[in-house]
């Protein structure tokens, strides 16, 4: 199991309630799983990106990805713009 931090932005940071956070999970899926447990945060993550250490996840199932010692994870929803 690796240990690293988690940090939300805009949608994603408003339904967690804080920017960032320690982790304890072997896989992204774990991860995922884990947090998923608050409810606001859990409507969030289906439209959500996320980048292990800088690097797209993409279409990967979750559990198929590992996460090192120390990575981080960004949780990035969808950003309006133009």
């Amino acid at each position: 199991m690796a240990t690293g931090t988690v940090r939300y932005w805009a949608a994603a940071k408003a339904a967690a309630g804080i920017a960032e956070e320690p982790f304890d999970a072997s896989t992204l899926g774990d991860l995922l799983a884990g947090i998923s447990a608050n409810p606001d945060l859990a409507r969030v993550l289906p439209r959500c990106s996320f980048l292990v250490n800088g690097a797209p996840a993409g279409t990967r199932e979750p559990r198929s990805i590992d996460l090192p010692e120390g990575a981080v994870v960004e949780v990035l929803p969808p950003f309006a713009g133009g």
